[in-house]
């Protein structure tokens, strides 16, 4: 069985190209020194180049044998002699423009037949009241229902199904399997495989005599920039809107509920889920596996830590933990008084 290279390596470019991308000082080395790819500190050979943002791997890079290394001020002093150090402030960001022109067709999600030339396949079924601009994918098995309108440069991918009166913008990349309904898109907003958009939200009265089901008539907005892993759910509005905001980057197998009002550079986490009629707003971070309860408002800039539960309002800018959650130093706090309290009732047990 052959090893197949998904994203072969770039045409080289020099060092000071680099340095320009990344907004990187030369600090010492050959300007014109040709870089031919990205590695990792310890698998790092002559021609890559190399990052640190981690003070864990410090050691890796006092060894790497890189070509050139974007760093920050603080461990310039630990790059090797014959690696060209490129100061900057922060060097992940820095790494990620520079991957963005060595790699571009890495920077949004391919169809099942990789990059192409604008087409409708054969096999896909597309409804004749649905407008395409120029400059459109449509893979095999892929469905474009009824008044479906698309952008160019949007590539539908195999076997996904847009429905009835969906609006999808200029340049996105709904990924194989996905399925819209009731949603309006803007542009550049990239899907992975597996998204589902658009279905019932979880609406019913219960009762003793049974449970009704409340029809669900809103949409899901997704505006501009939006990015949403693989498998997440996202429900459209009871009797008003879904929305997503623009920036937003939403992890894998995260489940939006019903109403949920999202602000814009929101980053949610793989696991999470948020019922619904809540809202978040801007610059709002939810590590994995956290639970947020319906009805209730996160604050702009608001974090929450991974595997927590939030029941109740959050302020702006605040740093919440635990479960529920509270305040990181109060949590904090707890959770060592916790720890104090079992060790001493084990040593009075013993």
């Amino acid at each position: 069985m052959n090893d197949p290279v998904f994203f072969p390596a770039p045409v080289p470019v020099s060092v000071c190209q680099i340095a320009a991308w990344a907004d990187a000082e030369i600090v010492r080395g050959d300007a014109d020194t040709l870089i031919s790819g990205v590695a990792p500190l310890d698998a790092a050979t002559s021609g890559t180049l190399v990052f640190l943002d981690n003070p864990r791997y410090a050691g890796q890079l006092e060894k790497t044998e890189a070509a050139a290394c974007l760093v920050a001020k603080k461990y310039l002093g630990r790059v090797p002699e014959g690696v060209i150090p490129l100061l900057t402030r922060d060097p992940y960001r820095a790494l990620a423009k520079v991957m963005a022109h060595l790699y571009a067709p890495a920077m949004r999600p391919e169809g099942a037949f990789g990059e192409g030339e604008a087409s409708v396949h054969p096999s896909a079924t597309v409804d004749t009241s649905a407008v395409l601009e120029d400059g459109v994918r449509v893979e095999a098995g892929a469905v474009i229902g009824p008044r479906v309108e698309i952008g160019s440069g949007s590539v539908i991918g195999a076997n996904a199904v847009v429905a009835a009166g969906c609006r999808v913008g200029r340049g996105c990349s709904i990924g194989p399997n996905v399925t819209l309904q009731h949603a309006l898109l803007g542009n550049r907003v990239y899907l992975h495989p597996g998204v589902c958009v658009g279905q019932d939200g979880f609406g019913f009265a219960m009762g003793l005599e049974g449970h009704l089901k409340v029809p669900q008539i809103g949409r899901v907005v997704i505006q501009d920039d939006v990015e949403i892993g693989a498998n997440t759910t996202i429900d459209r509005g009871a009797n008003r809107d879904t929305i997503v905001g623009e920036g937003t980057k939403i992890d894998n197998q995260v489940q939006i509920g019903h109403n949920v009002v999202i602000g814009r550079n929101c980053v949610i986490v793989s696991q999470v889920g948020i019922s619904g009629s809540s809202t978040l707003g801007d610059f709002v971070a939810i590590g994995g596996q956290t639970g947020v309860n319906g009805h209730v408002t996160i604050g702009m800039g608001a974090q929450i830590a991974a595997v927590s539960v939030v029941r109740d309002d959050i302020p702006a800018g605040a740093r919440y933990g635990g479960v529920p959650a509270k305040p990181v130093r109060q949590w904090f706090r707890e959770m060592t008084a916790l720890q104090r309290l079992a060790e001493k009732n084990g040593k009075d047990a013993g």
